[in-house]
C-alpha cells in the first residue's frame, strides 16, 4: 500500500516538474539556396580558384605593373616583384610598391621551389602549375576564364528573369541606411536570427554586387588584353587607357575578389560553419532563433 502510495506521489512530481519545465523551440529549417544559386556559387570557387594560381604563374613572366601602353623593362612599374644581390653574396626578394620596397625573401622575389632558391615573382605553393610554364598557364587560365564567363551570363540571365538579382542583391534605399548598424553588428560579431537571417543584410547585398562587378571587369580586361578582340574593337584599349592599364586592372580585380574569399570565409566560420555550408550544397539552412 504504501509502496504504491510512493509510486503515484513520485509520477505526480515528476508530471509537475515536466510541466514547468520550458520547451524548446523548434528550429525553423529554411530553404534559401536554389540549385541555380548553389550550382554558380560552386562554378564560381573552382574557376576562380584555378584562375588566380594560372594567373599568378603568367604574372611571374613580367611580374611588374605599369599604367599606359607600353611597360617596357625601362619603364617604371608602381608594382614589381625581384630579387637582387647584396654586397655579401646573398639574395634577397624584393617586393616594391611605388617608392617604397621591401624584402620579401623566401616569399616573393626569391623562393624556394624544390629544395632550391630562385627567382620567381609569386613562390611555387601559389602557382598552377607548380613550376613556371608560361604556355601550360595560359591554358589553364583561357579554359576557366571562359567557364567563369559563361557561369556569369547564365547566372545573369537567370537572375533578371526570376528577378533574383534585384530581390535579393541589389540594395534597396532603406537597406543603404542600415549600412552603419550593420558595421557595428559585424565588429560586434552578432549576426541576424529570426526573419532577418532569411535575407541578405546590406553588407553582403554589397559585398556580392561587388563581385559581381569585379568579374565583368575582369572579362573586359581579359579580352582587352587579347591582340584578336582589339582587331575588332580597337577602342576598347583606348577606354581602359592601354593594355598594361587593362592588365593592371585584371590583376587588382583579382586581388579584391581574393580579399572578398578570404572575408567570406571568415563569415563562414563565425556564422557557423555547418549550418552555411550545408545551406550552400543542400540549400537548406536553419533559421538562429532569436535567442541563441
Amino acid at each position: 500500500m504504501l509502496s504504491g502510495g510512493t509510486h503515484v506521489a513520485m509520477g505526480a512530481m515528476s508530471d509537475t516538474v515536466l510541466a514547468n519545465e520550458p520547451s524548446r523551440p523548434r528550429r525553423e529549417i529554411f530553404y534559401r539556396h536554389t540549385a541555380w544559386v548553389r550550382a554558380w556559387h560552386w562554378i564560381n570557387a573552382l574557376a576562380i580558384l584555378f584562375l588566380l594560381g594560372s594567373g599568378l604563374n603568367i604574372f611571374n613572366a613580367h611580374p611588374r605593373l605599369y599604367w599606359g601602353r607600353y611597360g617596357a623593362d625601362a619603364d617604371t612599374p608602381f608594382f614589381a616583384l625581384g630579387s637582387v644581390d647584396a654586397a655579401d653574396g646573398t639574395t634577397h626578394g624584393i617586393t616594391q610598391i611605388g617608392a617604397w620596397q621591401f624584402d620579401t625573401t623566401g616569399v616573393l622575389g626569391w623562393s624556394q621551389t624544390g629544395g632550391e632558391y630562385s627567382a620567381r615573382g609569386w613562390p611555387a605553393w601559389m602557382t598552377i602549375p607548380s613550376f613556371q610554364d608560361l604556355a601550360d598557364a595560359r591554358h589553364w587560365h583561357f579554359l576557366f576564364a571562359w567557364i567563369l564567363a559563361i557561369n556569369l551570363l547564365v547566372y545573369l540571365v537567370w537572375s533578371l528573369r526570376r528577378r533574383h538579382l534585384q530581390r535579393d542583391i541589389v540594395p534597396s534605399a532603406a537597406d543603404l541606411k542600415t549600412i552603419p548598424r550593420s558595421i557595428l553588428d559585424h565588429i560586434r560579431f552578432k549576426h541576424p536570427t529570426g526573419e532577418a537571417a532569411k535575407r541578405y543584410n546590406v553588407l553582403q547585398r554589397l559585398a556580392y554586387l561587388g563581385v559581381l562587378l569585379l568579374i565583368c571587369l575582369m572579362v573586359v580586361t581579359g579580352l582587352t588584353m587579347s591582340p584578336a578582340f582589339n582587331a575588332i574593337f580597337p577602342w576598347s584599349l583606348d577606354i581602359l587607357g592601354g593594355r598594361q592599364s587593362a592588365r593592371s586592372l585584371h590583376f587588382l580585380s583579382a586581388g579584391l575578389i581574393l580579399l572578398f574569399v578570404f572575408v567570406h570565409v571568415a563569415e563562414v566560420f563565425i556564422a557557423g560553419v555547418f549550418n552555411e555550408v550545408r545551406s550552400m550544397i543542400t540549400g537548406y539552412f536553419t533559421v538562429p532563433g532569436e535567442h541563441e
